[in-house]
């Protein structure tokens, strides 16, 4: 703990705002997984739940089901099946899907762009903090006695590079994170393409049904 916290000290102000950048990073990045987990959670026990009311053609407790829930999924589903007692077209039925996704999708993907953003900003910071702390190093070394300019030089350079060490500690994570929210996202969003086909298909059988029975 002395070790970490002498290392913090020696790296200069620039550790400071590297340090808030990267607790920012973690924060958004503890939120929007969260936030994931619930939405996987919740739209597959929606569609779960639903699948059966599908499956026994009860639109009407499904529409009321989908109206009363939460997850993105139900929303989805509840404008598709609000749009098939005037639409005999699965084209029709899929265009609500598909535009349901598409509003869904922004929610899902909210704020994750700015963890990579702070990862990128962490090391920047500590780049610049090491170049600051040079500079201010050989100013100190052009003014020092010659004995003592090695021994100087060598223990400002030690100090600068720590604000480079510490953003690359802070970038690295926070990518890490950003490309597991990601795989995360993609997942839902091919979860609930894969339950829009299934929807589909049980709509389209369904109305192939009503045509063979009404001939």
């Amino acid at each position: 703990m002395d070790a970490i916290i002498r290392f913090f000290q020696e790296g200069g102000a620039f550790m400071y705002p590297i340090a808030i950048v990267m607790a920012i990073g973690l924060a958004i990045a503890l939120e929007r997984l969260l936030f994931l987990l619930k939405e996987k959670s919740s739209n597959r026990r929606a569609f779960d739940e639903m699948l059966p009311m599908l499956q026994k053609r009860d639109m009407r407790a499904a529409l009321n089901y989908a109206n009363n829930s939460d997850s993105k999924i139900s929303r989805i589903f509840s404008a598709a099946i609000a749009r098939i007692p005037g639409s005999q077209r699965r084209e029709e039925i899929e265009y609500a899907l598909e535009e349901g996704l598409m509003e869904a999708i922004p929610q899902l993907e909210k704020r994750t762009q700015y963890v990579a953003t702070l990862a990128n900003i962490a090391t920047l910071m500590g780049l610049l903090g090491t170049i600051m702390g040079l500079i201010a190093a050989f100013t100190a070394v052009a003014n020092a006695a010659p004995a003592e300019k090695a021994a100087l030089l060598s223990q400002s350079i030690s100090v600068a590079m720590n604000t480079t060490a510490f953003g690359l500690m802070a970038a690295i994570p926070l990518i890490l994170l950003h490309s597991y929210l990601q795989s995360k996202t993609s997942e839902i969003v091919d979860s609930i393409e894969m339950a829009g086909v299934k929807f589909l298909n049980i709509i389209t059988e369904r109305k192939a049904g009503q045509t063979t029975s009404s001939n």
